[in-house]
C-alpha cells in the first residue's frame, strides 16, 4: 500500500516499517474483518480506513501496529453495525435468513458452521471480536486482551456474554439445532 499523501507525515524508514505491516499482517486483518461480520468488499473498505488512519498516526502506531489498528478495525465495524442495528428489520431478516437445522447429509458441519458464523453476526462488535481471537484465532485471554487494549476481566466477561446470547439466538433459529449448540454449552 503506497501512502503518497502520507508520505509527508512519515519519514522513509516509518514508511518502509508500514509497508512491512501491511504486506505481513494486511491478510490477516482482513480475515479479522470479516470475521467480524462484514462482507469481503465492506473488510476491504475497513482495512483500507484503518491502514489510513494508522499510517496518519505511525508514530503511536508503530510500537504495536496490529494491536493499534485492530483498535480502530473494531471500532469502524462497530460504527457501521451501530447503523445497521437502528433498522429493526434488519434483526428481523437476520433471524429469518438462518438456515433450519438439523442436518443429516455429508454437509451438515459446513451448514452448521455457517449458521454459527451468521448467528455471532448478530453480536455487538466487541463480543464479535473476543470470540475471533479467542476461538478462530486461538489466542489466550491474555492476549486478546492486549489486543484489544481492555482488562483480562473485559475479555472474560465479553466471551461469557458472547457465549450465552449464541445459545439465545440459536434456540430461536426456525429449528433446533443440535450442533453448534452442544460445542457452546
Amino acid at each position: 500500500m503506497r501512502l503518497s499523501g502520507k508520505r509527508d507525515m512519515m519519514a522513509a524508514d516509518g514508511q518502509s516499517e508500514f509497508e512491512a505491516f501491511v504486506a505481513r499482517d494486511g491478510a490477516r486483518l482482513h480475515s479479522f474483518v470479516v470475521l467480524l461480520g462484514g462482507t469481503w468488499h465492506d473488510a476491504e473498505d475497513l482495512v483500507q480506513q484503518a491502514l489510513l488512519r494508522s499510517a496518519g498516526h505511525w508514530s503511536a502506531a508503530r510500537e504495536r501496529p496490529e494491536a493499534y489498528t485492530r483498535k480502530i478495525l473494531v471500532n469502524l465495524a462497530r460504527d457501521r453495525w451501530r447503523s445497521r442495528r437502528r433498522n429493526p428489520e434488519y434483526v428481523a431478516d437476520e433471524l429469518a435468513n438462518l438456515p433450519a437445522a438439523p442436518w443429516s447429509d455429508d454437509i451438515a458441519p459446513a451448514l452448521e458452521r455457517q449458521l454459527l458464523l451468521q448467528a455471532c453476526r448478530l453480536l455487538p462488535v466487541q463480543q464479535r471480536a473476543v470470540l475471533v481471537l479467542r476461538f478462530w484465532e486461538d489466542r489466550s485471554v491474555t492476549e486478546t486482551a492486549a489486543v484489544l487494549g481492555c482488562t483480562e476481566g473485559t475479555v472474560k466477561s465479553h466471551t461469557h456474554r458472547a457465549l450465552h446470547r449464541l445459545r439465545l439466538i440459536l434456540t430461536e433459529a426456525p429449528e433446533p439445532v443440535a450442533g453448534p449448540m452442544k460445542e457452546l454449552s
